[in-house]
């Protein structure tokens, strides 16, 4: 069964083609380490809600906005020995390497984690 990977980020906004720089550079790592997509979706209606909401999640200021993606993989086992590989990547490749690639937002405020399917509905299935 697929496996998820989900993150929130709060992105300066007048970072957009940095961070679209960036999460290029580290999406191709994750495609060539076996996930089969990537969407990385630029906050478009991202309200705030009376009780919580993406914004405050991630503690997006005014001249922020939320970024909302998620990697697809065809199962765990492979996103887990993907994942396990990135940390020695992160020094040798410089498509994600922070001193070639720095993160184009504050990664202290990412919100991740990894997520199994239970409902999948796809048109014309």
């Amino acid at each position: 069964m697929s496996y998820v990977d989900g993150f929130v980020i709060a992105v300066p906004t007048a970072n957009k083609q940095q961070f679209i720089d960036h999460a290029s550079r580290f999406d191709a790592l994750f495609i060539e380490q076996g996930a089969t997509r990537i969407l990385e979706c630029w906050g478009d209606d991202v309200k705030v809600g009376q009780w919580t909401d993406f914004r405050r999640a991630v503690q997006a200021t005014d001249d922020e906005t939320v970024v909302f993606a998620w990697v697809e993989w065809p199962d765990k086992p492979t996103r887990d020995e993907a994942m396990a590989r990135l940390d020695e990547m992160m020094k040798t490749d410089p498509r994600v390497a922070p001193a070639e690639n720095p993160m184009p937002f504050d990664g202290k405020r990412m919100i991740f984690g990894g997520f199994e399917p239970v409902v999948v509905l796809e048109q014309g299935t």
